[in-house]
């Protein structure tokens, strides 16, 4: 498969705004990635776990047309509301699906060992409340869980999207990791 051409996807996201036809246009160069996005998402869930990456790609797609996302700048911007809108998304899954605030250990989120795309198990709401809680005292630590952890970008690519240096990501990634385990624990 060819990779799509980044300037064309970047010249579509800018011009998104003033165009539907032009969020029409960049759905399918994007589609692919968004899968692996959400691929990755759902690999680690548990085998009791029904919501497809297919499923969760056409829910942020619907979310994503809405009116309050007709503007990104970037690819960057992008990214970061793509990784949100997944974000709510498995959050909204977890809640309807009546997720336990509190699971048993087996079923909690370690986030010191967690890599990217690891599983949240029934413990996706409460790591959702804490980085909100996260995202007042410190919205950059905020935004690099959100890359790293929901939509499975590596630290350079979390670097190259936050446009920091990859030192930086790292170093936040460990203290965000360590705050959320207290916050979780």
């Amino acid at each position: 498969m060819n990779r799509p051409d980044p300037d064309q996807i970047a010249d579509l996201l800018k011009r998104h705004g003033s165009d539907d036809a032009e969020f029409d246009r960049l759905l399918p160069l994007v589609y692919e990635e968004l899968r692996v996005m959400a691929g990755r998402q759902l690999a680690g869930q548990h085998r009791d776990h029904t919501l497809q990456a297919t499923a969760l790609v056409n829910e942020a797609y619907l979310r994503l047309a809405a009116p309050e996302h007709q503007r990104w700048a970037d690819r960057r911007e992008f990214l970061l509301v793509v990784a949100t809108v997944m974000r709510r998304i498995l959050v909204d899954y977890a809640r309807r699906r009546g997720a336990a605030k509190r699971p048993p250990a087996q079923g909690r989120v370690d986030v010191e060992d967690a890599g990217i795309g690891d599983a949240f198990g029934a413990d996706l709401i409460a790591m959702d409340q804490a980085l909100e809680q996260l995202a007042e005292l410190d919205l950059r630590q905020a935004r690099i869980v959100e890359l790293r952890y929901f939509a499975g970008l590596s630290i350079p690519e979390t670097a190259d999207t936050l446009s920091i240096s990859e030192s930086t990501v790292t170093r936040e990634w460990r203290m965000a990791r360590a705050w959320l385990r207290r916050a979780l624990s």
